[in-house]
């Protein structure tokens, strides 16, 4: 497959896998649950998060273009899924089961799987390539602190 193909591809998997989260939330921000909360004063606000993920979902397809494009391989695919999976399940651990520990270390798994990305592949081709993660990088970090401080502060 070409760069184009992969980039398309890599676009359906990973905004089909907001729009199964997002569906996984049961309307999770909008529930008393979430609003009763004792979130963190730098909690952004919603309309943020959508701005948010779209950037990072663009910048982290054009990666895996680049990435799959040379280095397709069982392994490769494997780790993408896990990614895949810890991305669209922490909606239904945190927002639908309420489960916020078990939330953080999801989200913290997460951050794990996309540093191995940032950190594993470094190639002369993908040597910058690799800066299209930080955006999901420096969003995980967030994320994860918005997600500690509803553990240690409710």
């Amino acid at each position: 497959m070409n760069k184009i193909t992969y980039f398309i591809l890599f676009l359906v998997i990973n905004f089909g896998g907001l729009a199964l989260g997002s569906w996984l939330m049961n309307d999770g921000p909008n529930t008393l649950w979430y609003q009763n909360l004792n979130k963190a004063p730098w909690t952004p606000p919603g309309w943020v998060f959508g701005v948010a993920w779209t950037l990072i979902m663009l910048c982290f397809s054009w990666y895996l273009a680049e990435l799959f494009k040379d280095r397709m391989s069982r392994v490769l695919w494997t780790v993408y899924g896990l990614q895949v999976v810890l991305n669209v399940i922490w909606n239904w651990i945190f927002f639908n089961q309420h489960l916020v520990v078990l939330g953080l270390l999801v989200i913290s798994l997460l951050f794990v799987v996309i540093l191995y990305f940032f950190i594993t592949f470094r190639s002369d081709r993908l040597k910058y390539a690799k800066y299209l993660l930080l955006p999901y990088l420096v969003w995980l970090c967030i994320a994860i602190s918005l997600n500690a401080y509803v553990v240690f502060n409710n």
